[in-house]
């Protein structure tokens, strides 16, 4: 799979709206030696407000690529849905985001990632019977607490799962996050997760496909490569914007799709959306 970053074609300048609907200011502008630079603050109207499930369906016009993409994961998966949602319709592909707050995980680790895990396998369930994607896209998740074995074993089931509802699995790693109080006591899984994922697609005899994010977002959350939030875990407009092109061209790589350019999907209504409001993205 081609893992050019997406430094190569810079993303347009979302236009910046106040919150006010008073006439567009002048964007903020961040720019990295190796990564896109995508201007977007601001925030504008959506009616594309995801649930806390994350469930939600977009759909395309008459050129369909045939794929159909699952996405989950965590709330920071929930923040960059947006723009990967408009850029996968733009492109032809179907896509619905199930990722969830507060959760997501698929690793039955401890007892906490059980419960939360079970959720995520019962909702799992019911988006395969009723999306029936082709392909299942998932990012890592900061609750994927288990030892190595527990992750890797977890993987596993889910490649097994996707094989079982005739879709390939795609595992790619979280971005760089602030390790808080909260995630202290967890840092040594957030180590193995990626190693564990490796593993469990290189067993998959080709049908898991592992991508390794840290080539967009490098691995120091606190640089300006990562363009985290304030909060120092998800993503800004800006941010979501730059993993969209980077995933976007990774799947078109695999899949034989052409992503649409950035000028077809980056300043549409997706900038608005209630999620980065919250998130006190300017």
């Amino acid at each position: 799979m081609n893992t050019e970053t997406a430094a190569q074609q810079p993303l347009p300048l979302p236009r910046q709206r106040r919150r006010r609907r008073r006439p567009a200011a002048v964007p903020l502008v961040a720019a990295s030696a190796c990564l896109v630079a995508a201007a977007v603050a601001g925030c504008g109207t959506s009616d594309d407000e995801p649930s806390k499930s994350g469930a939600e369906t977009v759909r395309v016009g008459p050129k369909d690529s045939g794929k159909k993409v699952l996405w989950l994961g965590d709330s920071i998966a929930g923040a960059q849905a947006p723009p990967l949602a408009a850029a996968l319709k733009a492109s032809g592909v179907q896509f619905k985001n199930a990722a969830s707050d507060g959760g997501g995980t698929v690793v039955e680790g401890d007892k906490m990632s059980r419960e939360l895990a079970a959720d995520t396998w019962k909702r799992l369930a019911k988006h395969i019977r009723d999306f029936r994607p082709n392909v299942i896209a998932y990012q890592l998740t900061t609750y994927d607490w288990g030892s190595p074995r527990q992750q890797q074993a977890s993987y596993e089931k889910l490649a097994r799962t996707a094989r079982d509802a005739d879709a390939e699995l795609v595992l790619v790693t979280t971005p760089p996050f602030k390790i808080d109080d909260f995630y202290e006591k967890y840092a040594d899984t957030f180590a193995s997760a990626p190693k564990a994922a490796r593993r469990a697609a290189g067993k998959s005899g080709g049908h898991v496909r592992f991508l390794d994010a840290s080539q967009l977002w490098g691995s120091d959350a606190s640089a300006a490569k990562a363009q985290r939030a304030k909060d120092g875990i998800h993503s800004c407009q800006q941010g979501s914007a730059s993993f969209a092109q980077w995933f976007t061209k990774q799947l078109g790589d695999a899949y034989g799709f052409t992503p649409a350019p950035p000028q077809k999907w980056a300043n549409t209504a997706w900038t608005g959306n209630k999620r980065y409001a919250k998130l006190g993205c300017e």
